[in-house]
């Protein structure tokens, strides 16, 4: 884990965020840091606000009150533009893939490289540029012209986490990363997961899997029924200690 990184200034806040969506309270009270070169688990049963805390930070919803703060400055993510333009952007758990399209599409998908005076798609500069950040990333992918609906489950993923780190210089929103993949490609995507860490993005990682929970992240934060239980150090807690928290029986 990257407990020097930790240690540094928070990338990004919460400060006491609440989002209403219409009666229903889906997140009461919501505060919490990411640094940069950490990864923080967000966990609890579905229902639980995890994906609304998430929402929150993509621009996809605006909290009805408190406040989120970048780099110590309280900034308004009204879109998913309005984050990305702050370099935080999202894995989605449905991945949000073309599968028709090929893998370098993909990964510039609504944001082409095209030109001349015409503006015509730059097939190969994204190729190139796509070849290259799967290189970085360690993405075993021989060919980013290949169609999406080609690859495995976990090339898939891949491809995902890598255009969302490739658009997130700062935060990367993670949820369920995993969900549907098999033990090998599991351990793949995990890889990914802390090469960004080690690039020093923030992570922030909604996942029901306390096992991936405490191989991967710096610190844990509970949720249940959109009320914040507690945030606990990975190395300092337990499976048990997180269920108890989570269910509230026991602990």
């Amino acid at each position: 884990m990257s407990a020097p990184a930790a240690a540094a200034a928070p990338l990004v806040r919460l400060e006491a965020v609440r989002k209403e969506l219409g009666a229903v309270v889906a997140v009461e009270e919501v505060s919490l840091e990411v640094g940069a070169g950490e990864i923080v688990a967000l966990v609890g049963d579905n229902g639980a606000g995890k994906s609304t805390v998430v929402r929150c930070l993509a621009g996809l919803h605006a909290p009805t009150s408190g406040r989120i703060l970048l780099d110590g400055a309280p900034v308004r993510l009204a879109s998913p533009l309005d984050a990305r333009a702050h370099g935080i952007d999202v894995v989605p758990q449905d991945l949000a893939l073309a599968s028709a399209q090929p893998v370098y599409m993909n990964v510039f998908l609504g944001r082409e490289l095209v030109r001349g005076p015409l503006r015509l798609l730059d097939r190969a500069a994204m190729a190139a540029q796509t070849r290259a950040l799967l290189d970085e990333l360690g993405v075993r992918l021989e060919d980013p012209a290949r169609p999406i609906r080609d690859l495995s489950g976990g090339q898939r993923q891949a491809v995902a986490i890598a255009r969302a780190a490739h658009w997130a210089q700062r935060l990367v929103l993670m949820d369920e990363p995993t969900a549907a993949l098999g033990v090998a490609e599991t351990a793949r995507v995990e890889e990914l997961i802390l090469r960004l860490r080690d690039q020093g993005r923030a992570i922030l990682l909604v996942s029901h899997s306390l096992d991936q929970v405490l191989r991967l992240a710096d610190r844990v934060c509970v949720l249940r029924r959109g009320r914040q239980i507690g945030v606990r150090r990975a190395g300092e807690t337990t499976g048990e200690e997180l269920v108890a928290m989570i269910t509230g029986l026991g602990g």
